[in-house]
């Protein structure tokens, strides 16, 4: 560190005192930079009294001076000598003048044009957002069934035919408002030999609406506002027997409830659907024809009824395999002093894609109708068909 302390202050010394006009670089200075060594012409320089390089270039009798005051002053610096520094390969005598790099300049060459493809307009499509939903699914089926007259556990031959028709148009702006909306229609007759009354009874009969609009509370659970209205086509009838026991508008329900929705997702999406609990809800009913209004829970020679209680509802689909599925619905509601439990459940079995066979049971309880003296306030609907399904 102290060597190059020492000869960096010595360049100092010598770019000062020793500058030219041009500050270019000078080979002259080399022997400052190489390792020190000890040069006979230094000596030469000092001690002989007419030395004939003495006084003809300013440059090299600063060098020289500088490395007297070296050899004199720090002799330990110095790692060799000329002569040894000859026997290696010579000292060049030619560097006498400042070295200068040589720069030839060209033209500015422009840079090569390629031919670009033309890039292709770009068309903007701007797709309004699908806020709607729709879906639906509908069977048409058959059920026979022949008993002979000597058969001998009894029964009766029949025939009968089913039709359902499901409609759902469901909207949701994807910020949280959601409004589902289901209409299911079912239909079914039956024909049996043994009443010569009817020649045709309705076995199955329902109009259902079913809407719900919700706002979102968390991720699957939502406020609700839910509406129920119920009817049917036609009327109904018993085997032999001339009375009717329901019809169009008699009876008509409508249930309006306010809670919260639940939405399920279970079992990689297989099981689907919602749960609705609803602690405040209205339960209005309406009988057209008057003579069966108690048949319906109703007050003999009143239309309607209105009850405030709360009310459970499930609606769920799973599906079991490809070719198994099972469809349910759950409502209950309670005044507090009257109990109406209803439980569908459709099972389909998928036997191709245009057939399928259904499987149907369907218990109720409701204390408010007629007491059965075997089933008390339970009543049970059961059917098989297989037929024609379609879904779209």
């Amino acid at each position: 560190m102290r060597k190059l302390i020492l000869l960096l202050a010595v360049f100092f010394t010598l770019s000062v005192s020793a500058a030219q006009p041009n500050d270019s670089l000078d080979g002259r200075y080399y022997r400052l930079f190489l390792p020190l060594t000890f040069y006979h012409n230094v000596a030469d320089k000092s001690l002989a009294l007419n030395s004939e390089s003495a006084g003809k270039d300013q440059v090299s009798d600063a060098v020289d001076a500088a490395l007297l005051n070296v050899y004199l002053n720090r002799p330990d610096l110095v790692e060799g000598n000329e002569t040894e520094l000859q026997e290696t390969g010579g000292i060049r005598e030619d560097v006498d003048k400042p070295i200068e790099q040589i720069v030839e300049y060209t033209d500015q060459v422009e840079p090569p044009v390629f031919d670009e493809p033309e890039a292709a307009p770009l068309e903007v499509v701007v797709e309004k957002p699908k806020f709607w939903t729709r879906k639906g699914d509908g069977f048409l089926q058959f059920m026979q069934n022949y008993v002979s007259g000597n058969w001998y556990k009894g029964g009766e031959s029949n025939y009968s035919a089913v039709g359902s028709l499901t409609l759902e148009a469901n909207y949701d702006n994807k910020n949280k408002w959601k409004w589902d909306n289901k209409l299911e229609m079912k239909l079914g007759f039956q024909r049996s030999r043994t009443d010569t009354v009817n020649k045709f009874k309705a076995n199955e009969d329902l109009i259902r609406y079913t809407g719900k609009l919700g706002l979102e509370a968390t991720k699957k659970w939502y406020y609700t506002l839910q509406l129920i209205a119920q009817s049917q086509f036609t009327r109904g009838l018993k085997s032999n027997d001339r009375k009717v026991y329901s019809d169009f508008m008699s009876p008509f329900k409508l249930n309006v409830a306010l809670g919260m929705d639940y939405k399920v997702e279970a079992f990689d999406k297989k099981l689907t659907g919602t749960i609705n609990l609803s602690p405040a809800a209205l339960d209005y009913k309406y009988v057209d024809r008057l003579d069966i209004s108690t048949l319906h829970g109703l007050d003999e020679g009143k239309h309607s009824k209105l009850d405030f209680g709360s009310q459970v509802m499930a609606d769920l689909e799973w599906k079991i395999n490809e070719v198994v599925k099972w469809k349910s619905r759950f409502w209950a509601f309670t005044s507090y002093k009257r109990v109406e439990v209803e439980w569908e459940n459709t099972f389909t079995l998928q036997v191709s894609k245009y057939i399928s066979a259904n499987l149907f049971l369907y218990p109720r309880f409701d204390d408010a109708s007629l007491r059965d003296s075997d089933l008390g306030y339970w009543q049970f609907k059961e059917y098989s068909s297989i037929g024609f399904n379609y879904t779209f």
